[in-house]
């Protein structure tokens, strides 16, 4: 599917794209050594003989048609596909490693520790390769990646990560599931697997994606399922995911869960491990939405309402649901039991604010204008308070135009967030009252696409 532009880059510069990566690879540099060690792109153009004759020359191999960056960066040129050829299953360490035993062992594992394994690659940029093999032990391409992710003692391929999962439907993906494409016909032509990293907005249109593919280990916004062969994809869960901590063998004696640890470990003013847990387990069931950084060990607001989302997501009110956890919201984290948070998030009031988070209770708003995740202006006026405002901010500092924040976005709307998106109109070409400082439709699609 077609992504909007919204962004300009150079095409000579080092940029991520398909389009972009297939011109360095034609270009006399790349077939002398490709950082993934990888040969030159298989298929050239060819020109007609009666052609060429009429010319006088050749067709010289620099000028050879490459595929046009696609519409969005990042994105897969053409309906081919990732290019992404994938290794056979083998051992870890590559030759030096162990031969593969015919049965291998499923480990437990949380699904904060994929995550975070996955952002690992991510952070170092290890670039791909279906021959070479990082310093953990697991091969470069993307297979080995979610291989390593979910801490398989192999590297898979495409062909053999079906059999470590079970299938899922798309309303129940979470983060650190996989969506996979395994092509039999021909694995090098589309082939590709991904992990999942949480829903974006409410529609569940573009989600988080933590994926190997060349350059290097990215993590961007992706249309779901995929950029291309979007009805071929298909979500796994893996079979050893668990709550809580992980490390014991499938089938076997896990560790024991974290008792409860008494009403005095949440609230105003803790500061301890246990809150730092909470927030990793309620990320885990769908509450990623609420934190702007991460879960810590400082009790905050973004622990209380996610807290409170998952209680409403069980159907309690009242007292049952006022975000701080008891013994029994404690127990359902823990266990992996429970109603996880629907979308990603939840409707509720502030405490006394006004302040919304954003929608996601799945209770089937549309989109305002027909854009998803776009509230409507009412949102962005002066006085306003709501965590929309905070949502424009933090993606503002993301795309580049974080100057105007003295202390960093808020959910007050102030001079700041205006002349922040104002900034972002005028880079847009926008002029006059089309670039006003007030988010509408365009300006949200733009931003958030």
């Amino acid at each position: 599917m077609a992504a909007p532009v919204f962004e300009e880059f150079d095409p000579a510069s080092d940029c991520d794209c398909p389009g972009c990566v297939q011109r360095r690879r034609m270009s006399p540099r790349s077939l002398s050594g490709h950082p993934c060690g990888r040969p030159a792109v298989r298929g050239v153009v060819v020109v007609a003989a009666a052609a060429s004759a009429a010319l006088g020359a050749a067709v010289p191999a620099a000028a050879q048609a490459a595929p046009h960056s696609p519409p969005r960066p990042g994105s897969p040129a053409g309906d081919a596909g990732p290019e992404t050829p994938q290794g056979p299953k083998a051992p870890l360490h590559g030759p030096a490693g162990q031969p593969v035993k015919p049965a291998t062992r499923i480990t437990t594992i949380t699904r904060t520790e994929i995550i975070n394994r996955a952002k690992t690659w991510v952070t170092a940029k290890v670039p791909y390769s279906m021959t070479s093999y990082w310093k953990d032990g697991y091969r470069q391409d993307c297979s080995g990646y979610v291989s390593m992710a979910w801490g398989l003692l192999s590297n898979e391929w495409t062909g053999s990560l079906d059999q470590f999962g079970v299938k899922i439907t798309k309303e129940e993906l979470q983060p650190g599931d996989m969506l996979l494409f395994h092509n039999p016909a021909n694995p090098e032509k589309g082939s590709h697997v991904v992990i999942f990293g949480g829903w974006t907005d409410y529609t569940h249109t573009y989600y988080t994606v933590y994926e190997q593919t060349p350059p290097h280990a990215r993590s961007q916004a992706t249309p779901y399922p995929y950029w291309t062969n979007a009805d071929k994809y298909v979500p796994y869960r893996y079979k050893g995911v668990v709550a809580g901590t992980a490390g014991a063998q499938a089938g076997g004696a896990a560790k024991t869960p974290v008792p409860f640890p008494g009403a005095r470990s949440f609230g105003p003013g803790a500061d301890n491990k246990y809150v730092t847990m909470l927030g990793e387990m309620l990320v885990a069931r769908g509450g990623r939405s609420f934190y702007a950084k991460g879960p810590g060990p400082v009790w905050g607001e973004a622990d209380r309402r996610a807290t409170q989302a998952f209680q409403r997501a069980q159907g309690w009110t009242g007292a049952d649901a006022d975000g701080l956890p008891g013994t029994r919201t404690w127990e359902l984290l823990m266990t992996g039991e429970g109603k996880p948070i629907p979308g990603g998030g939840s409707t509720a009031p502030g405490s006394g604010s006004g302040s919304q988070v954003p929608a996601g209770t799945g209770s089937g708003v549309p989109a305002s204008h027909g854009v998803p995740g776009y509230p409507g202006r009412n949102y962005f006026r002066p006085g306003a308070d709501n965590d929309y405002v905070a949502q424009l901010g933090r993606q503002l500092v993301k795309k580049g135009f974080g100057r105007f924040y003295s202390e960093g976005p808020g959910p007050v709307w102030g001079e700041a967030d205006r002349r922040a998106v104002e900034a972002f109109q005028r880079a847009q070409g926008w002029r006059g009252g089309a670039a006003d400082g007030y988010p509408g439709p365009e300006t949200w699609r733009r931003l958030f696409a």
